[in-house]
């Protein structure tokens, strides 16, 4: 039996980001971050153990074990650790240091995506993961001047262009996945 399931993880990205992205620019300076815990705990969970799946039984072709699973593990340890965080009023700014080296292994993804021409669609694909990259590497100069209003808003913005690539990602590999598995 062949297990593919990509797709979840793509929405579940899609909306993490989307999370964080309201996050970002609604209650990065407030005092009440509780209410984000579950928020981030769900998506978390769900790329968390998906990741583990894949990088321990390798059901993709090749290298996408490594894009797909690993950095699901990444970004799923990092939203359950901001979710913990927030749950236990704990500083995020430890956790930007990790988003800097998460961010930085999606670079690297992203570029390899785009010179190996890897997916249907290597461009989205690899602009996805350079993106992502980015918000990482930028999260914790967020996190140092969450009071400057124009970072945030850059930030916010960008994190919302990101859900909203890796949506319109997962919504096309839904609709390609869906027919190729009918038969």
């Amino acid at each position: 039996m062949k297990f593919d399931y990509v797709t979840l993880m793509l929405i579940n990205m899609a909306a993490g980001f989307f999370l964080l992205a309201c996050f970002v620019f609604e209650d990065l300076e407030k005092v009440n971050p509780k209410r984000w815990v579950a928020a981030f705990l769900l998506p978390g969970a769900i790329a968390f153990l998906l990741g583990l799946h894949m990088v321990f039984t390798w059901p993709l072709p090749g290298s996408y074990n490594i894009a797909f699973g690993e950095l699901s593990v990444l970004w799923g340890g990092l939203l359950l650790a901001a979710s913990l965080a927030l749950a236990y009023n704990w500083d995020l700014k430890p956790l930007g240091i990790y988003g800097f080296f998460s961010g930085l292994v999606s670079v690297i993804t992203g570029l390899q995506f785009l010179r190996l021409g890897l997916s249907n669609t290597p461009v989205m694909a690899g602009f996805g993961f350079l993106l992502s990259g980015f918000a990482g590497l930028f999260s914790l100069p967020v996190l140092l001047w969450r009071s400057n209003k124009p970072l945030r808003f850059f930030s916010g913005t960008m994190l919302m262009i990101i859900a909203l690539l890796w949506a319109y990602f997962a919504c096309t590999a839904y609709w390609g996945h869906l027919a190729i598995f009918s038969k």
